[in-house]
Formats: structure tokens, C-alpha cells, sequence
């Protein structure tokens, strides 16, 4: 079967919106009441000026670095826990490239920014359950 006949699945069919955004000042107490309520596991630390760049903290980064650490969810910003500049995905990209980029990097998930704006989120359980059922779905 040659590579023209496939369905490109791209990031913007596979992103999730289960992500919050907050100012780098918060703490991380502040950060895990705000990802229960919205049933996320990612908090993208917003820009403070034009030229700066998104920040990301996840569940992994606030147990290695907080939990783990026996430091206090109260007195710890989010800032300092964060991963910064973001590595991000556009939303037209190829979802088998997004994996072999997670891979080269070391990436389990990455924000999806579009014209300078977050999007959504994507993490290799929607780049595996979708991407490979959406494309082979479409391929009957």
C-alpha cells in the first residue's frame, strides 16, 4: 500500500482540552485544586509579556519536585516547578510525527499552539488510541 492512500491524522483530531492555564505565581496547591476541578493533568503557565514563552507543569512534575521533595504545595509557585521554553506541536502537524518528535525528546505530552495561542494539549495516549484507530477506521 503506498503512503498516498492514507488518511493524515492530524494533531487538531487528536487534542484534548483538558489543561488550565495560570499565571506562574500560583502555587502548586492553588495549581492541583484548579486540575482536579477541571479534570486535567497539565497546567500551561501563561506568557507574561509578547516575547515570552509557555511554561508547562505536570502531575509527574509536582510529584518528583514537590511530593517526592517533602516540600510544602503552599510556599512552592508553580514557576519554579515548571518546564520552560514548552516544547509545543502545531495543530496540522502529522500525528507520526508528533510521536517520533515525543520520542527524540523524551516527550509524553506537549501543548498545541496555533497563531501564538494555546489550543489544546496532546500526549501520546490520544496519539495512539485515536491516531491509530481514526486512520485505520478510515482506511475500511
Amino acid at each position: 500500500m503506498s503512503h498516498t492512500n492514507k488518511t493524515v491524522v492530524k494533531i487538531k483530531d487528536v487534542m484534548r482540552g483538558n489543561y488550565v492555564e495560570m499565571d506562574g505565581l500560583m502555587t502548586v496547591k492553588e495549581a492541583l485544586i484548579q486540575m482536579k476541578e477541571h479534570n486535567a493533568s497539565y497546567v500551561i503557565i501563561k506568557k507574561r509579556h509578547e516575547n515570552d514563552e509557555y511554561g508547562v507543569v505536570m502531575l509527574s512534575d509536582i510529584a518528583k519536585k514537590v511530593l517526592a521533595k517533602d516540600r510544602s504545595p503552599d510556599r512552592v509557585n508553580i514557576y519554579e516547578i515548571m518546564s520552560k521554553p514548552a516544547v509545543s506541536v502545531p495543530p496540522e502537524m502529522d500525528v507520526r510525527y508528533c510521536a517520533r518528535l515525543f520520542d527524540n525528546f523524551g516527550l509524553a505530552s506537549a501543548p498545541v499552539i496555533d497563531n501564538g495561542k494555546v489550543v489544546g494539549v496532546v500526549g501520546y495516549k490520544a496519539l495512539v488510541f485515536e491516531g491509530i484507530l481514526v486512520e485505520n477506521h478510515t482506511l475500511d
